[in-house]
C-alpha cells in the first residue's frame, strides 16, 4: 500500500486471467462476496452496473453495526478498468485497473478522496481495510479458477 495526495494505492497479483477479475468486479453476486474488510457482509439494495448506475448497499460489520453506502458507477472498460464514485460520508473515487502479466492479473486499487481532511481521518482505517478486501477478492478468485 502506498499513499499519495489524498490517495491510497494497493497492488496485488492473482493467478487468474484478467477477464475473471473483471467479472468478479462486475457481477453483483460475486462483488457481494468480497467487497469490504474481513468479517463484513452486505445487503445490496440497488446495483445498476452501467456508467451512471447507482449502487446502494449496507455493509454489516462483525460488531453488528450497519454502514450505509451510496455509490455511482462511472466507467467500465472490459477487461481493463472499473471506476466507482462513493458519494456519501467520505467522498472518494475507486479506480481499479487490471493488467495482464505473464498469465496473471495485476490489480491496482486506487482510492482517491475528494477532501484532504476526510482522507486524513479515514487513511489509517482504509489502509488495512483495503488490504483485507483484496485478500477476500483473492479467495473468491481462487474458488472461481
Amino acid at each position: 500500500m502506498t499513499t499519495g495526495e489524498n490517495e491510497l494505492v494497493a497492488t496485488r497479483e492473482y493467478d487468474v486471467p484478467r477477464e475473471l477479475v473483471f467479472r468478479a468486479w462486475t457481477t453483483p453476486d460475486l462483488l457481494a462476496r468480497w467487497w469490504g474488510p474481513k468479517g463484513f457482509t452486505h445487503t445490496f439494495h440497488e446495483c445498476d452496473m452501467r456508467p451512471g448506475g447507482t449502487w446502494k448497499f449496507t455493509m454489516h460489520g462483525p460488531d453488528g453495526a450497519d454502514y450505509p453506502n451510496h455509490n455511482v458507477f462511472v466507467e467500465f472498460v472490459p477487461p481493463e478498468r472499473v471506476v466507482i464514485d462513493h458519494i456519501n460520508v467520505h467522498e472518494f473515487r475507486v479506480t481499479a485497473t487490471f493488467e495482464e502479466v505473464e498469465g496473471r492479473t495485476r490489480v491496482t486499487f486506487r482510492q482517491r478522496f475528494k477532501i484532504k481532511e476526510e482522507f486524513e481521518q479515514a487513511k489509517s482505517i482504509c489502509i488495512e481495510a483495503n488490504e483485507q478486501q483484496l485478500d477476500r477478492l483473492g479467495k473468491v478468485l481462487a474458488e472461481l479458477a
